[in-house]
């Protein structure tokens, strides 16, 4: 079977209108391929920068897949999080991006976007906190039904991957 190996860190996140953010992401793949080891999915610690706008995770990612093709390939998705002083969280942006299909060291901005509900719920927002999140989080990074959703664009996350192909040549794919 081809392999993919995709090891890399998620750097960090900017553009997002407060500080003190988390991201949980995961990668998700068709059904022919196969985890062989690492983790598919986690969740950054919390950053509160005293001087610029920018949080820095450096949160590593390392997986090892197996694969029979092509169709499916590894999506990574993210969630970026805000916390406020008293521990509560707030979704700032969903995201996704590609892993490249070419072995070598790619650096990516995934650019990030938030539901914007009704007026009521924006309105509410605004003294309460909170806001609407996605029922089904595959819509993430499935453009199924995402469409018919208002968002609103928010920041980018900043991440650093690299890809090692083994094996495609044997299957007849140039890498």
């Amino acid at each position: 079977m081809a392999e993919v190996h995709v090891i890399g860190q998620i750097v960090g996140a900017s553009g997002f209108p407060s500080n003190s953010l988390f991201c949980k992401w995961g990668i998700h793949t068709g059904g022919a391929w196969k985890l062989l080891s690492g983790l598919r999915e986690g969740q950054t610690q919390v950053d509160h920068p005293q001087f610029d706008n920018v949080a820095y995770w450096s949160h590593p990612i390392d997986v090892h897949f197996a694969t029979k093709g092509l169709q499916g390939w590894p999506k990574l998705h993210v969630q970026v999080w805000h916390q406020d002083s008293f521990g509560r969280s707030e979704l700032y942006g969903y995201g996704f991006c590609h892993v490249p299909s070419s072995p070598g060291f790619h650096p990516l901005d995934c650019v990030t976007w938030r539901p914007l509900g009704s007026w009521q719920e924006q309105f509410s927002q605004l003294f309460v906190g909170g806001g609407p999140q996605l029922l089904n989080s595959d819509l993430i990074y499935t453009g199924a039904d995402r469409y018919r959703l208002q968002t609103r664009a928010m920041g980018t996350v900043h991440l650093q991957l690299a890809v090692l192909l083994r094996n495609f040549d044997r299957y007849g794919v140039e890498s």
